[in-house]
């Protein structure tokens, strides 16, 4: 039984080490599950910010470049503005971040599309003028220097580790190095070439026109009109480009512009067409800490033109965190860190969500150019567990629960065949033995009576009394073993038949009277009044004989040598009793006593003869009768049997 129950373990060992491998690699497929799904809707929400920054960007980048004049130019003419026709920047701002538009001349100067008249300017503006006026003098002192635009940290290569948790499911099956590859831009990524009319290119240089206009030279020049329309042109080049100082006003040569409309068929080209100048994509330079100028550059005939508006960093990073981020359920467990870096430091920070003090997520973003300031975090340390996970604990336990109750099962079948295997044995040699000492007794009384050792009738009766008993004997445990053997094979019927129970008890006080009284035992029958009920006779008169025949062997040391049979009923069952004054049962063995060859370890059992089939047999036969049987210690001395038949 050793050598099978290290087997079993051993076995169980083996099929234990390849799960439990299994149950590990399922589950880390599950944690990277959940970091890939929570990587996913982080970088959900960075996209998202992305893609309002990006519309942003070229809603700016689509801007006329006239724009930021109060009044556009009407398309295809060269006159001064109409009022109906006002620049969408000149109302303020909609956006709570964008602190106002302005215009940085090649001089320094400054004009916003937000007034039309210093001298009528309304008192809600003044305030917001001076602070873009503040804004373009400091930035005309940040454009003396090498450069007018931020640029972007640098990039900084992820740890293995940050590698294997960013790889997902879908890297098994797409290559996403190029979706993954961060972008330069948001808008465009080169400089272009844009066709205006002269109108629109007179209203962005407007203030060096309007300069040009108040000089000696251009009031001496208006009163020499140009000859040529080649001549006219180059004045108006000038003048584009800022020599107004040393030109005619532009007043002036709008006027003969008009006068010269009819030599079109001379130059073979109408003056009203557009010609080219070059827009930079957007970019962006910090003014303070608390405002950002994100302007583009404008070139007419060589001349540098920026053209943008101030944003108010915390406003700004306060509606990413508020419009992207804390909408969101994700918000509740994750914690989000949104900076404003200048040459890699951090000067402005805000964090919003939860609050996490041992991050196990982390997933950076850094914004394309002209946002190449903003960096944003994301970190969480309690990352959402999967539905499967819940699912797969379930299992596994289920799993783990069936394998411990089938080895349990197995291990406890295993042993009850050894056992059984072991009493079988046992039984062998008990029946060779309560079969050999029966016949031996017989063949020795029968020696005794050929050999005429009996001298008188009385001793010879003794002798056949003994050879009757004997024989009974030899003849009931045959009897037990053929009838067991029936009993497992299902070939044992019962003949149920009503009748009462001092029937049967008074043939088995017939049988057993002669053993009684040799072993000194007393039999109490308690059992009057009994109403008739359905039994089999063969069967109970074998029960009461097997539980005298137990009760005689056991009890032959004890004080009192009495046994008693009871019984009792009611309306739906009869209950008998077999008791006797022996040494009682152990209490580890009182489940076990009616078991195929079942015999407790212990001295008495030792000293004892018996076959172990004895109360099986009784089980057997009361189960067949549809009763049920138990054993149970007395509170003193002895032991009950307790049969319970249907009434």
């Amino acid at each position: 039984m050793k050598r099978l129950t290290l087997l079993i373990l051993v076995f169980l060992f083996a099929l234990s080490v390849p799960l439990a491998f299994f149950i590990v690699k399922t589950y880390r497929g599950l944690e990277q599950e959940e970091v890939a799904t929570l990587q996913f809707f982080a970088e959900a929400i960075f996209n998202e910010m992305e893609q309002s920054l990006a519309t942003l960007v070229h809603r700016e980048e689509g801007r006329t470049i006239d724009a930021y004049n109060y009044y556009l130019s009407p398309s295809g003419r060269m006159s001064e503005a109409i009022p109906e026709n006002r620049s969408p920047l000149s109302y303020l701002p909609q956006e709570s971040y964008i602190l106002g538009y302005f215009q940085n001349n090649p001089d320094g100067s400054f004009q916003t599309p937000l007034v039309q008249n210093e001298k009528e300017l309304a008192k809600d503006r003044l305030g917001l003028v001076a602070d873009l006026k503040n804004a373009n003098l400091a930035f005309n002192q940040k454009r003396v220097q090498d450069t007018d635009r931020v640029l972007p940290p640098p990039a900084v290569a992820p740890t293995p580790q940050q590698a294997e948790r960013q790889e997902g499911l879908a890297d098994r099956y797409l290559d996403t190095s190029r979706s993954r590859a961060p972008k330069a831009f948001l808008g465009r990524k080169e400089k272009r070439v844009e066709e205006v009319t002269i109108g629109q290119a007179l209203q962005v240089a407007k203030p060096e026109q309007e300069r040009a206009a108040t000089t000696p030279e251009s009031v001496e020049q208006k009163k020499d009109p140009t000859s040529s329309l080649a001549e006219f042109q180059d004045k108006l080049t000038d003048v584009l480009s800022g020599a107004g100082s040393r030109r005619g006003s532009t007043e002036y040569y709008q006027e003969e512009l008009a006068d010269l409309g009819r030599l079109d068929d001379v130059s073979g080209k109408k003056l009203d067409e557009n010609f080219q100048v070059e827009v930079a994509p957007l970019q962006s330079i910090f003014i303070t800490p608390e405002q950002i100028y994100v302007f583009r550059r404008i070139i007419i005939n060589s001349q540098l033109y920026r053209q943008g508006f101030i944003l108010l960093t915390d406003t700004f990073l306060q509606y990413l965190a508020d419009a992207y981020f804390g909408v969101h359920p994700m918000a509740s467990y994750t914690n989000l860190r949104l900076a404003v870096m200048d040459q890699g430091q951090v000067i402005r920070q805000i964090e919003t969500g939860d609050i996490n003090t041992d991050a196990k997520f982390e997933l950076k973003r850094a914004f394309p150019s002209p946002f190449s300031f903003l960096s944003a975090t994301l970190t969480c340390d309690q990352i959402p567990r999967s539905g499967g996970r819940r699912t797969l604990t379930i299992m596994i336990a289920i799993l783990a629960a069936i394998m411990l109750l089938g080895f349990f099962a197995m291990y406890q079948s295993t042993r009850a065949i050894v056992e059984v295997s072991e009493r079988r044995s046992q039984f062998v040699s008990a029946v060779t033995h309560e079969l050999k000492t029966p016949l031996t007794n017989i063949r020795m009384y029968i020696e005794m009576l050929e050999q005429g050792i009996a001298k008188d009738q009385e001793r010879e009766q003794d002798y056949y009394r003994i050879l009757d008993s004997e024989g009974a004997r030899l003849s009931r445990l045959i009897n037990n073993v053929l009838d067991l053997s029936k009993l497992e094979k299902k070939q044992r019927h019962v003949d149920m038949q009503t009748g009462t129970l001092a029937e049967v008890i008074g043939e088995v006080q017939a049988v057993m009277s002669e053993k009684l009284r040799l072993d000194g035992f007393v039999l109490n029958v308690e059992v009057d009044d009994l109403e008739p009920f359905a039994y089999d006779r063969e069967a109970m008169i074998q029960i009461f004989i097997n539980l005298i025949e137990n009760s005689l062997k056991f009890g032959k040391t004890a004080a009192q040598r009495e046994i008693t049979i009871k019984a009792d009923q009611d309306t739906w069952r009869t209950t008998i009793q077999v008791s006797d004054k022996g040494p009682g049962i152990p209490r580890r063995a009182l489940k076990k006593v009616f078991d195929d060859f079942y015999r407790a370890d212990n001295t008495l059992t030792r000293q004892t003869r018996g076959t172990g089939i004895g109360l099986a047999l009784v089980r057997k036969l009361v189960v067949l009768m549809d009763g049920t049987v138990r054993a149970e210690n007395n509170a003193g001395p002895g032991c009950t049997i307790t049969i319970t038949l249907p009434a």
